[in-house]
């Protein structure tokens, strides 16, 4: 086995409902050497945070390569596993895609964030066709010999501001679970969804791991890990209070 196999395993023993993984989401390779200084058993980057931080916005408007760059420089400072938000993949059709998760493995990273919208509209794919992308992702990964950890990520809940209305939507996120499960998917990620009795019911009738997002300062775990929630992920936060930061002590200076 080599090392880069060894941490995709080491990364997906990390996903155990009711004690979750925590992922301070980070940037580039000074942002990850620092969560990895303090003592975090993975690193995984966030879409809006790595565009940010190199002058652009999120929605792929960073060139791949790029991010290709930014995934080879935090995997030359860090050793433990990382995962990489691909966003819907940088591609429409499934051999593009597939290609740009093999330049993703190949620069050492060994799992991803693919979400089930379009870059384009912000509409949610039709459930076959994101099943369909996530099987060209796991064929993909398997012939490079890597058994990558697909995050696969519905914008159900996000897509939907008004909180009082995921009750409705909870059915729909459960059915593309488990088409998101059979395609080869290795765990569901829910952004948007906060509320604990929604949150219970997906991870108590759902096969995948369930990854939420906790934006807050610090990350509160324990209620979510009772909800039996087996990852939990800061997104943007972390760059936005950094960046935050930098900008108020910037003013003091300059008066």
């Amino acid at each position: 086995m080599t090392n880069q196999q060894a941490k995709a395993e080491t990364f997906r023993r990390l996903h155990i409902a009711c004690n979750p993984l925590i992922l301070t989401n980070v940037w580039d390779a000074g942002s990850a050497l620092a969560v990895a200084k303090a003592g975090a058993p993975a690193i995984a980057t966030g879409s809006a945070s790595v565009a940010g931080a190199q002058g652009y916005d999120d929605g792929e408007d960073l060139p791949f390569d790029r991010l290709v760059d930014v995934v080879q420089a935090i995997v030359h400072v860090v050793d433990q596993p990382l995962s990489v938000d691909i966003e819907t993949g940088y591609a429409d059709d499934l051999e593009s895609l597939a290609e740009n998760v093999g330049q993703i493995i190949e620069a050492g990273a060994i799992g991803i964030n693919i979400e089930d919208r379009r870059i384009d509209t912000a509409a949610l794919r039709p459930v076959d066709e994101h099943a369909a992308r996530i099987r060209a992702v796991r064929a993909k990964a398997d012939a490079l010999g890597m058994n990558l950890f697909i995050n696969a990520r519905t914008d159900v809940f996000l897509n939907e501001p008004d909180a009082s209305k995921h009750a409705s939507d909870l059915s729909e996120a459960q059915e593309r679970e488990a088409a998101y499960a059979e395609a080869g998917a290795s765990g569901f990620f829910v952004p948007g969804l906060a509320d604990h009795h929604l949150i219970r019911e997906l991870t108590s009738n759902c096969k995948l791991p369930i990854n939420v997002m906790d934006m807050g300062n610090p990350v509160e775990p324990q209620p979510l890990a009772e909800l039996g929630v087996a990852r939990i992920s800061a997104g943007p936060a972390p760059f936005r209070r950094a960046l935050g930061a930098l900008r108020q002590e910037a003013a003091a200076a300059l008066g």
